[in-house]
């Protein structure tokens, strides 16, 4: 379920802006094309438009402004039946995993099921090929073997693989990550990234993935798109990403009299 590869993009925003009901512009408008394949990584500070910006993408957030627009629809997604099915191609990670803590590792995983069916069809029981679905995408995280655990029963990183599951048996086109190792310590948070991007690397995924960690979106991202006070101030690949760019990220501004190879913020690289 990938974009075809003569598509030079999947989803494009165009002077996308979101202000919430208080008044506050949490995204100034942006434009940004996103291609088949890459792993895209939003970096910046909390409160800098990341997850406004990663939510907007699948309509979680609506936008206040602008358009968002697939390669394969030729109009704009605004809502309808064009936005549900775009939804049902979107895999969603998020960064407190929301499990049902009650429930097996297997149940939670065939969550991600409803979002690829009818309200009517959703009541029927999980048919066998929809358990060995969910078995099979358990097998990709490392966690066949926890199937019948409950989920509540995890470690942290662990409840993010089933989260990463619950997302792949969408069997989706387009795979969203909220902060996804945020709540992790680094040598956790480090493995699950490494597995998600794999996963999406192997099923020629297209992945946008919000952290805030410099070291993490260095190794793993194809491209950084960086944000502050809801702009973007960033676009381009890890390597080209300097310790001005990083100053800007993070504090909103540039210094120009302090040496870019003197700029230290350990607390925002991965351990």
């Amino acid at each position: 379920m990938t974009a075809s590869p003569s598509s030079s993009w999947l989803l494009q925003t165009r002077s996308l802006a979101v202000v919430y009901s208080n008044g506050y512009q949490a995204l100034q408008p942006t434009s940004l094309t996103i291609r088949p394949g890459e792993f895209l990584v939003l970096l910046g500070a909390s409160g800098a438009g990341k997850s406004t910006l990663l939510r907007s993408l699948n309509g979680l957030v609506r936008p206040t402004a602008g358009e968002l627009l697939l390669h394969d629809i030729d109009h704009p997604l605004s809502g309808g039946r064009a936005l549900r099915e775009h939804r049902r191609r979107t895999g969603m990670v998020f960064q407190q995993h929301h499990l049902i803590g009650r429930q097996t590792v297997l149940a939670n995983v065939l969550m991600g099921l409803l979002a690829t069916r009818s309200s009517l069809r959703s009541l029927a029981p999980w048919s066998k090929d929809d358990k060995e679905k969910a078995l099979s995408a358990l097998d990709r995280v490392g966690l066949i073997d926890k199937a019948l655990t409950r989920a509540d029963a995890l470690s942290g990183g662990q409840q993010q693989r089933v989260g990463i599951a619950r997302a792949l048996i969408q069997q989706p086109r387009l795979m969203l990550a909220d902060e996804p190792v945020a709540s992790l310590d680094p040598h956790t948070a480090e493995s699950v990234l490494q597995l998600l991007h794999d996963i999406c690397k192997t099923d020629h995924l297209t992945a946008v993935v919000s952290l805030h960690q410099i070291d993490f979106a260095k190794r793993f991202a194809d491209r950084i798109v960086g944000l502050s006070q809801g702009r973007v101030v960033f676009d381009g690949k890890p390597a080209a990403l300097t310790d001005a760019d990083i100053q800007r990220l993070y504090t909103g501004n540039v210094s120009h009299d302090a040496p870019e190879t003197h700029l230290d913020i350990p607390a925002l690289c991965a351990a």
